[in-house]
């Protein structure tokens, strides 16, 4: 079965090393977790780098999962490869792309399956798709307000 992808862009108004070094700095992870997610760091590599990884508890409906990432430092930014977790695959490629000197584009890519297979898609991959969409929403417009009110 093919993998499902999710992309979302967005520009930023700050250079792409400001954009960067944002999502590097401490405590990153924890600003780009919206309120209504119930997740909770058990440990986070910071500064990131290769080979580091990521525990984080997620909650499932009313189950708790352990969802561990390692962390892959690319030239362009950063990909999450799900270590153990929810999904059955995730790859969450994470770009940041000068647009001039003085604006970037954040891209994050994602590819995933869905346990239990044609059922999980079937009745996961809706869900699913709100999910991130609502997510990226939220964690590209804290990126884009941190970075406006630092600049």
């Amino acid at each position: 079965m093919s993998d499902l992808t999710f992309t979302r862009s967005c520009e930023i108004d700050a250079p792409v090393e400001a954009l960067r070094d944002w999502h590097f700095r401490p405590g990153a992870f924890t600003r780009l977790t919206p309120p209504w997610e119930k997740a909770r760091v058990l440990s986070m590599p910071e500064p990131l780098a290769d080979g580091a990884r990521a525990i984080i508890e997620v909650a499932i409906g009313p189950w708790r999962k352990r969802w561990i990432a390692e962390h892959e430092l690319t030239p362009t930014g950063f990909i999450d490869l799900q270590i153990e977790g929810p999904f059955a695959f995730w790859e969450h490629d994470h770009r940041f792309e000068a647009i001039t000197a003085t604006t970037s584009r954040l891209t994050d890519s994602i590819r995933y399956r869905l346990p239990l297979g044609w059922l999980g898609r079937l009745f996961g991959k809706p869900l699913v798709e709100r999910k991130l969409d609502r997510l990226f929403r939220y964690r590209h417009a804290v990126t884009a307000s941190d970075l406006s009110v630092s600049a």
